[in-house]
């Protein structure tokens, strides 16, 4: 272990004891007191007796507001404005001034609405402050104007905006142009609907023409060949193709030809066209692949494109193709440590070994998935160059006694999440940088570990603080499940900060729960085979059930898959079948190009990312790693092949995964 690990090592050893000293208050004693006080206001029965009760508690404003919420509709202004007075620039005021604002736009109360309105992001509530101005006769040149701001917009708008806009136009301030202008907004977002809407109060003919937009956005015709040589029936054709080519590129190309040649398009258009057609035949490495790709023009590539121009070249193991893909990289895309990687492994190929081993160097600084596997090439120490919170006990004392964390923080605790996460925000918008990642370590301690995942910062070295952004939990379990089924404990951790950050009630959009995010029937399935009793889906909010049955999974997968990590990991994301195609369509990779070249964006990313976490929490749990070019072929036993960790950097950020 180099020194400046073991220094950092020390330097968190000390901020720890630091730590131990300095802490938020402890609510604990309280929370009966404030839970059934939430139950009370939750009904809308609290009495001045129950709010006595909780009087000096941090969240008294959080209690008043729930129950004032809860009485919108019978409470008098006076009672509600009393409340939003004594919590005004709080969350929970904020959250009262929404809803109460929500109360009287519904309601038509326009005066009251105007008096207690302050400015917005919502778009409902800026519709509803126009309303209410019209109502009051406040149609200024300050209305006239935020009137045409939300006009111009290519989304539906609220009801509440119909009243408003319509004495807009009446007043002439909303023309045949302005609804052209709103009318091209919707169709280049999709919004075809919206589009013939607005189409009615054209003259005939050119509500004909917004009907013909929209259909070709739709599904193109052939009708668009007679459409006016102009830029809007340019802009229109353009759109329509693009969203045909994710369709079908092979008639988004065939209708592009024709088009072309009939509206005179232009390099703009026909590249937005084209980028969708190479894009969506290179996605599925379809054939016709490098053909489209070279007939995109250089004005209509990004990043993107790129990176499927490299991928095109690998998957077709054309390892000049992919050098010449990497040279026409924008410098900072072609100095990323991923595609410094890929280039020094394409010159490794060709046989340049000094000109790759120069690339291998550069991306082995950074603590990355492709750092790691630089690192492996060149036979040394993984980089690392970790932080920890400021031990200052002046700044850790101000944090700790912010009333903005202990709101936050007894919020999490007592699972009021949405209340929890608006605290959490306006607090971090009171800290400063180093104040920020002690409270995201109070945070950690309080078992609320996706703070560091969604709040650490967007500075590069905002996420060289591995211990708040890794975090380690439920250890014991870890470790004994991962001992009883073989599997590497890094493994597991990475894969649990993965898929939820170590919360144990994380739910996904498709019903996938807990630490591991187990869809029930996979975690009953998984039950029966281990001769455990399934209890429901409800014990997946269980941490230590979760993790029984998921490390479980994980050892199924891997048996699955021959032992072969980066597939187990690949149909974990994705499923089996599609791993089975990539198998399939591309034998014998290396499992570095295989996991480059796989076609789903999220799964690439999500093999990358957990072998990447996997390095750092055998940082956590060992201090050196297994090396991420063993780990990926399931190869974890050994320990004398076992990478040390060294910094770098004498200053300076690195790159982090």
């Amino acid at each position: 272990m180099s020194r400046r690990i073991l220094t950092c090592l020390l330097a968190g050893a000390l901020a720890t004891n630091v730590a131990a000293q300095v802490r938020p208050p402890d609510l604990g004693p309280q929370r009966p007191a404030i839970l059934e006080a939430f139950r009370l206001a939750d009904q809308g029965q609290l009495s001045l007796t129950d709010l006595a009760r909780v009087q000096d508690h941090p969240l008294l404003p959080w209690v008043e507001v729930t129950q004032m919420r809860r009485k919108l509709a019978s409470a008098p202004a006076h009672e509600v404005r009393a409340v939003l007075s004594r919590h005004d620039g709080l969350a929970a005021g904020d959250w009262l001034r929404s809803a109460w604002l929500h109360h009287l736009a519904a309601n038509r109360r326009w005066s009251d609405f105007i008096a207690d309105y302050q400015p917005s992001e919502s778009v409902d509530l800026r519709c509803a402050h126009l309303a209410a101005r019209l109502a009051t006769g406040g149609t200024d040149a300050q209305w006239i104007a935020d009137g045409r701001a939300l006009w111009l917009t290519p989304e539906s708008l609220p009801s509440t905006c119909d009243a408003p806009l319509a004495s807009l136009q009446g007043l002439g301030h909303i023309d045949r142009n302005a609804r052209w202008q709103r009318i091209e907004l919707a169709l280049l977002a999709g919004q075809t609907g919206l589009a013939r809407f607005l189409a009615r109060d054209l003259p005939a003919a050119e509500e004909a023409r917004v009907k013909d937009y929209a259909d070709f956005v739709d599904k193109p015709h052939d009708r668009a060949s007679a459409w006016p040589k102009d830029a809007r029936s340019r802009a229109v054709a353009a759109e329509g193709l693009a969203r045909l080519a994710r369709k079908s590129p092979d008639e988004a190309e065939t209708r592009l030809a024709a088009l072309d040649k009939a509206l005179g398009l232009d390099e703009a258009a026909r590249g937005k066209v084209l980028y969708q057609v190479a894009l969506w035949t290179v996605a599925s490495y379809l054939p016709g692949s490098r053909e489209r790709l070279a007939a995109v023009p250089a004005s209509a590539y990004d990043e993107r494109l790129h990176e499927w121009r490299v991928r095109e070249a690998l998957n077709r193991r054309d390892d000049a193709g992919a050098l010449d893909a990497l040279s026409r990289m924008p410098a900072t895309q072609r100095n990323d440590p991923r595609w410094q990687y890929f280039e020094a492994r394409v010159l490794e190929r060709l046989g340049r070994k000094d000109a790759a081993r120069g690339l291998f160097a550069r991306a082995a600084t950074t603590a990355t998935f492709h750092g790691f596997l630089a690192a492996d090439r060149l036979g040394q120490a993984y980089a690392l160059c970790p932080l920890e919170p400021s031990n200052d006990a002046a700044l850790r004392a101000r944090v700790a006694n912010h009333p903005g964390l202990a709101r936050a923080l007894e919020l999490h605790t007592i699972d009021r999440r949405l209340p929890a996460i608006r605290e959490w925000a306006a607090l971090l918008d009171e800290l400063s940088d180093e104040e920020r990642k002690v409270a995201i370590e109070f945070a950690r301690d309080a078992h609320w570990y996706d703070r560091a995942v969604f709040t650490i910062g967007d500075k590069p070295d905002d996420l060289r603080y591995y211990s708040l952004r890794f975090p380690l939990h439920h250890e014991n379990v870890l470790r004994r499940e991962a001992r009883r089924h073989n599997v590497d404990p890094a493994w597991v951790a990475a894969q649990t900060r993965a898929e939820s950050a170590f919360m144990p009630r994380a739910r996904s959009h498709a019903n996938a729960m807990g630490l591991m995010q187990l869809l029930p029937s996979t975690a009953e399935r998984t039950a029966r085979k281990l001769g455990l009793a399934w209890t429901g889906a409800a014990s997946l909010y269980n941490p230590e059930t979760n993790m029984v049955l998921g490390i479980a999974h994980l050892r199924h997968e891997l048996d699955d898959h021959g032992g072969i990590a980066y597939q187990a990991i690949a149909a974990y994301n994705a499923g089996p079948a599609p791993v089975k195609r990539w198998n399939r369509d591309r034998p014998g990779f290396d499992p570095d190009l295989w996991i480059e070249t796989v076609t789903y964006k999220e799964t690439r990313e999500y093999v990358a990312r957990v072998l990447a976490f996997s390095v750092i929490y055998d940082w956590r749990l060992d201090g050196t790693a297994v090396p991420v070019s063993e780990r990926m072929l399931g190869r974890t036993v050994a320990t004398s092949a076992r990478r040390p960790f060294a910094c770098p950097l004498p200053t300076g950020p690195d790159s982090t995964p």
